[in-house]
């Protein structure tokens, strides 16, 4: 096993100081993640260059800004992704493993165009479709936990990953 990388180390701190910045700056955070479905049946993972493992694209809401237009945005920065239907709610998640501030809405969008991959950049380092047996191995938990709800039945939790 190989040691981890100085950015793999720092990433708790780093996710906690952020953390506690948002607090006094804005008492709540909100945040969007998709479950982006293709006619394959495969799903849209995002592994970004700040943090470890493979994500469902989203971020964060911004004051004035709706669930909807949040989501547009970060599929189109995250995937160059353009929503073609409506997307259909999931659930609302309290991510307290980050901060018992942090809420997550997720949605499930099956209808959506895709002009072509997008590049790697200063956020994303690399993005992907991906059949549902064949998740890249450092998959994050809660995004399997969605998934395993969505795909396979499991039982809808309040919390972003199973305790």
């Amino acid at each position: 096993m190989t040691a981890p990388t100085l950015r793999q180390r720092l990433e708790p701190t780093l996710r906690r100081f952020i953390h506690l910045y948002f607090r006094f700056a804005r008492g709540m955070t909100l945040g969007v993640r998709a479950v982006v479905v293709d006619d394959a049946g495969r799903v849209f993972l995002v592994r970004h260059t700040y943090v470890s493992g493979w994500y469902l694209p989203g971020g964060g809401v911004e004051v004035g800004q709706t669930f909807r237009e949040a989501l547009e945005m970060e599929l189109r920065e995250e995937g160059r992704i353009a929503l073609t239907g409506e997307p259909v709610l999931h659930g609302v998640f309290l991510n307290d493993h980050v901060s018992v501030r942090d809420h997550v809405v997720v949605y499930v969008v099956r209808d959506f165009h895709q002009d072509r991959v997008p590049e790697p950049n200063k956020e994303i380092a690399e993005t992907g479709f991906f059949a549902l047996n064949a998740l890249p191995s450092d998959t994050t938990e809660g995004t399997r936990q969605r998934l395993a709800e969505i795909f396979d039945g499991k039982p809808v939790i309040p919390t972003w990953r199973a305790r």
